[in-house]
């Protein structure tokens, strides 16, 4: 993990970066950057992902009672994949004019317009949601393209709030760009940080959690030009 106030990391502030997304406009275009018509094969490809984890809505796999996405935007992996194969889904997002077509619609459960740096979990029956005061436990929790928004020390803190309302042999999956030269490199026009496989494992043990699954995502289009994605699969 990195430790200097020059590292790329150490330059991502959270303010600049929702200042940014405020200005994109609720679409797959936006939340895509302009390349919405790679969504169908992220989809497919997150699925064929979490099939190989054992999770699917298809015989032989099973389903997850809930999910939490962090970084939902517009709900389009809630929407596209998560609540084929979840019962209920919370999503986080700060961004509310992005989660606005979400609240009400069946299977959402949840809706914390926070980012992931501010989230914290809360039991069912803060904020007058219903249930006891018992913390949820996630299945699956899903967050893509959307860690780049945290320095290092926000992602570790993040994850290791995500591992307290994780259930027994429930998975954290982060599906990410990288680097394609293996150096973190800082993006001044959103405040993101592109991270190198490197940088992710080391975080991901520094949080406390088990590599069980790694792979790249397959299929974008080439005429796309995107950065190399990857689907990483973390268990406690």
């Amino acid at each position: 993990m990195a430790n200097t106030s020059t590292a790329p990391e150490a330059r991502v502030n959270n303010a600049d970066a929702k200042t940014y997304w405020e200005a994109v406009s609720a679409d797959d275009d936006g939340m895509l950057g302009g390349f919405a018509y790679v969504s169908r094969a992220d989809l497919r490809g997150s699925r064929s992902f979490l099939a190989k984890l054992g999770i699917g809505s298809k015989p032989g796999l099973k389903r997850i009672t809930r999910a939490l996405e962090g970084g939902a935007g517009i709900g389009r992996i809630t929407t596209g994949l998560l609540l084929d194969i979840a019962e209920e889904v919370d999503v986080i997002e700060p961004v509310a004019k992005f989660t606005a077509a979400l609240a009400g619609k069946p299977g959402v459960r949840r809706i914390f317009n926070t980012g992931l740096e501010g989230w914290a979990p809360e039991a069912d029956g803060a904020n007058g949601g219903e249930g006891g005061s018992e913390l949820p436990q996630y299945g699956l929790v899903w967050t893509q393209w959307c860690t780049g928004y945290l320095n290092d020390e926000q992602l570790v803190e993040y994850l290791r709030r995500c591992r307290t309302v994780l259930a027994p042999d429930g998975v954290i999956v982060i599906k990410e760009n990288l680097t394609s030269t293996g150096v973190d490199d800082f993006d001044a026009q959103d405040s993101s940080v592109t991270r190198s496989d490197k940088s992710f494992r080391a975080i991901f043990a520094h949080a406390g959690f088990r590599l069980v699954r790694s792979e790249l995502q397959r299929g974008f289009p080439p005429e796309a030009e995107l950065l190399p994605v990857k689907m990483y699969a973390l268990k406690v």
